[in-house]
């Protein structure tokens, strides 16, 4: 799997000169006014969605009819594809958190002394990169089902899915009369690694199967 891990890495570094110019485009349009945690989940969806830029490298590529006569099963095949959305996340959460943290000490928005703006941004550095693989593991199966460019059209539907979800459990909450402290909102970001990994499996499942029924 290893390999596979690399050979997506090694494409992506081939577009990342127009990642690098998005990144820095939308450094002057969100700091400004979002600030530096504005900025980092920013970064963190936009280096999730270049899990779709590979799979246009593979269908390009024709590379799963190669793959299907190579030692390589379909299960590593499908949990590549989940590893380097991963690693896309945590380089967006990086990426973004430095820059943000630097543009907003430039700008005089980020105290860097202050530890509690330290810990609220990394939290919210957190918080980005599990919702951007949240996100870019509901695309995966897309991906594997109808392919990059019929799944970009599709894209938009399946990010309205986890906004009606939270804004369901809020008003649910909200409905049982429990309020959104701060304890409650540092139990939920506690809670979503165990959360997100659940769900994972269920796409992977999901990813797994649709590629198996799959013929080449």
């Amino acid at each position: 799997m290893k390999s596979l891990i690399i050979k997506d890495v090694y494409n992506i570094l081939h577009n990342m000169k127009s990642l690098f110019l998005m990144l820095f485009v939308f450094l002057f349009l969100i700091l400004p006014k979002g600030g530096a945690a504005a900025y980092a989940i920013t970064c963190c969806i936009l280096c999730a969605m270049m899990i779709v830029t590979t799979f246009s490298f593979d269908e390009n590529a024709k590379w799963e009819k190669y793959a299907m006569v190579m030692p390589v099963s379909r299960k590593d095949l499908v949990l590549s594809k989940f590893v380097v959305l991963l690693f896309f996340c945590i380089f967006g959460m990086v990426f973004g958190g430095i820059l943000g943290i630097a543009g907003s000490t430039i700008m005089g928005k980020f105290h860097i002394f202050s530890l509690t703006e330290w810990l609220e941004l990394l939290c919210v550095c957190f918080a980005g990169m599990v919702i951007s693989f949240f996100l870019g593991s509901m695309v995966i199966p897309l991906l594997f089902r109808f392919g990059a460019e019929k799944a970009r059209a599709l894209m938009l539907a399946a990010f309205l899915l986890p906004v009606l979800l939270c804004s369901g459990l809020y008003f649910l909450l909200r409905s049982l009369g429990v309020i959104l402290t701060d304890t409650v909102i540092l139990t939920l970001i506690c809670a979503s690694p165990l959360v997100l990994i659940l769900w994972t499996a269920v796409m992977y499942r999901i990813s797994l199967r649709i590629f198996k029924n799959t013929e080449f």
